[in-house]
């Protein structure tokens, strides 16, 4: 596959690697404010959870007090139902839209969105309290000190998410998965009434190429879904009963089920309560026993469900790819046979989205581009599962993307070239804490 590097070649991209962690070293610190850090300053200049997550791995490398007080600011949001919101609005800022009037979200400690995001936090600071590093007094400390807001967490998804005992989780705003552009949202939110959303100004499309941006169509449906939840004073209960949206997910599913057994681990670790403990081991096992819900045989994949409707999506998304990373192997080999096609549709991995339909667009926000994070999760994965030769072509790839492109939000699966936003911070954290 591919010829072998010359002597000059290896000398020149381990020169390029070695430049480039600096660089990545220079985003964080560019992008850090203080006891949080925006994921690009403009575009994103807020703190976001999943967002922060990963970048205190990055922190981590290099300065891990600062990682601690990465994931402690953004807990310290934490809602009284414990709910952890996507977005915390430390400061005013007038380059992104929708900001804290729009959401009227003032249920919990700061200002903040009214939705949550993917719960990747348990995950991280079992990584800091228990990784390479070795145990330290400090991390023991600060791993106890999270427990119980990471638990608090992780059952209000299980209360709020999935109050039907599925299993699995729904969201409720496409921007609650993190993949807030997916083709998979388009049919659920197309009964989405948004004549009552009226006229706004949009701020992204001037900090990015409108071409890499969600339609205007899409953003009057984010909107609407904003307005209901800000109507219902954000209440769980309402929101599950009548929101038009109400979607499983597999990305949020998987790096739940992931984060429940880390929690478990941190907690036997710290020594915590056995019947605390055997709580989070039962929401595992529910768990355990949904995950197959959202096998979709005639897609090859795990995929979204539209709970409104029953509908299955009709193809798989890179979150396909992270049953191994949620502990799920039962159909290992049938994901790896369908990574194997999606690999012979575009040079580099994984895209955002089946690049064989017709709905594939490798430079659009979530409807292709790759996810320097969302790989990171999917190798782990497939490493933990033996599947050691497809976690490294993937890791390959995308320290790949990273020598050609930088930092950016994210990647184009076919030209490799910089999709969204510049000087990003997660892609940053990532490569100093997986690829480099």
């Amino acid at each position: 596959m591919g010829r072998h590097m010359s002597s000059d070649e290896h000398v020149d991209v381990d020169d390029r690697i070695a430049a480039l962690a600096q660089r990545a070293k220079q985003v964080l610190e560019d992008n850090d404010r203080g006891s949080y850090t925006v994921p690009t300053a403009k575009l994103y200049p807020f703190q976001w959870n999943w967002d922060s997550a990963f970048v205190a791995l990055g922190w981590a490398q290099f300065d891990r007090e600062r990682a601690w007080l990465e994931v402690e600011t953004l807990l310290s949001a934490q809602w009284p139902s414990g709910m952890v919101p996507h977005i915390v609005f430390w400061a005013e800022q007038d380059t992104y839209f929708p900001g804290p009037d729009v959401w009227r979200a003032d249920n919990g400690p700061h200002p903040s969105s009214g939705i949550s995001q993917p719960p990747v936090l348990a995950s991280v600071i079992t990584q800091l309290a228990l990784g390479d590093s070795g145990e330290s007094e400090t991390d023991r400390a600060k791993a106890d000190a999270a427990f119980d807001s990471l638990n608090r967490w992780h059952q209000w998804w299980h209360t709020a998410r999935d109050p039907k005992d599925l299993g699995v989780m729904a969201i409720s705003h496409p921007w609650e998965s993190g993949r807030d552009n997916l083709p998979d949202w388009d049919i659920p939110a197309a009964a989405i009434d948004a004549s009552g959303v009226g006229h706004y100004e949009r701020r992204d499309t001037k900090l990015v190429d409108a071409s890499m941006r969600p339609h205007k169509h899409d953003y009057d449906r984010y909107l609407a879904l904003v307005k209901f939840g800000a109507d219902q004073g954000w209440d769980d209960a309402a929101i599950a009963a009548g929101n038009e949206f109400w979607v499983v997910d597999p990305g949020v599913t998987a790096i739940l089920l992931r984060a429940e057994r880390d929690l478990l681990r941190l907690g036997q670790w710290l020594g915590r309560d056995v019947d605390e403990l055997a709580s989070v081991s039962g929401r595992i096992e529910r768990m355990e026993g949904g995950y197959d819900r959202m096998w979709n045989a005639a897609a090859g994949s795990y995929t979204s469900i539209d709970l409104r409707s029953g509908e299955y999506a009709t193809a798989g998304t890179s979150a396909s790819f992270l049953a191994a990373y949620a502990g799920i192997t039962e159909r290992t080999s049938e994901l790896v046979d369908e990574l194997a096609s999606w690999s012979e549709h575009c040079p580099f991995l994984v895209p955002s989205f089946d690049p064989r339909d017709s709905r594939f667009e490798p430079n659009r926000y979530w409807r292709g581009p790759v996810w320097a994070m969302v790989n990171y999760m999917i190798s782990t994965g497939l490493a933990d599962v033996g599947e050691g030769e497809w976690a490294d072509r993937i890791r390959v790839s995308t320290r790949d993307l990273v020598l050609e492109s930088g930092f950016p939000e994210s990647f184009s699966p076919t030209t490799a070239e910089s999709v969204g936003g510049l000087h990003f911070a997660w892609t940053a954290a990532i490569w100093l804490a997986w690829l480099s």
